[in-house]
């Protein structure tokens, strides 16, 4: 049945978009707006940047420890 002839016929169940959703069509289920995609992405943004502190909190102690990188190689030699 087509969209049209179920119109017609008072088959249409689909309720109309609301609120935002209604006035911008970027809003919607995995919209790409600003404040959709900082929703959908929340999670994953917190891990990015604890695992980021992860690595230069690692990078800090391994420089601390004395690692030849940056310096002169030879030291260890």
């Amino acid at each position: 049945m087509s969209l049209d002839k179920a119109i017609k016929h008072k088959k249409e169940k689909r309720k109309p978009y609301m609120g935002a959703k209604a006035v911008d069509g970027t809003c919607r289920n995995h919209g790409s707006c600003e404040w959709c995609r900082g929703n959908r992405l929340y999670q994953q943004n917190k891990m990015d940047e604890a695992s980021r502190q992860q690595i230069e909190e690692e990078h800090r102690n391994f420089e601390f420890m004395g690692s030849p990188i940056g310096g002169n190689a030879g030291e260890w030699l």
